[in-house]
């Protein structure tokens, strides 16, 4: 089988990841992500709802889109395997790759939980990577 061109996500600022909930029903969720291994990933909270679609299938699907999630009617989309990040050191990879890759959003989001932090938050982090099979 041969792997799709998948140069529109490795260029894109942002992609809209489509989760599943239990009943099928598609949770689209626009983010940025970074290169990971032999696919993609981005930082997100353990408790998410992506996390939490995740835990009971891992069927994704992605497209290039803007920061608002728009995807253009030509955008390619693709199908395949989304996975938690539960290994802290995988993890620490991917918020050092996104750290790199998204410079001030990362600094404000960083500052964002320590003040939420000072008012007794305390989300635990996680991440979430991704890898295609097919375009559709």
């Amino acid at each position: 089988m041969t792997l799709p061109d998948t140069s529109p996500l490795d260029s894109a600022k942002f992609v809209s990841l489509t989760t599943f909930r239990r009943n099928g029903t598609p949770v689209a969720t626009a983010l940025g992500s970074v290169q990971h291994d032999s696919g993609w990933a981005c930082t997100t909270g353990a408790d998410s709802g992506k996390v939490k679609r995740l835990r009971h299938t891992s069927r994704i699907e992605v497209a290039p889109c803007d920061g608002r999630g728009t995807i253009k009617d030509d955008a390619p989309r693709f199908r395949g395997t989304g996975r938690i990040i539960t290994d802290p050191s995988e993890l620490d990879t991917v918020r050092s790759a996104y750290n790199r890759k998204y410079r001030l959003p990362a600094l404000a989001l960083r500052a964002w939980r320590k003040v939420t932090n000072l008012f007794g938050s305390t989300a635990a982090q996680g991440a979430i990577a991704w890898s295609v099979d097919e375009q559709i």
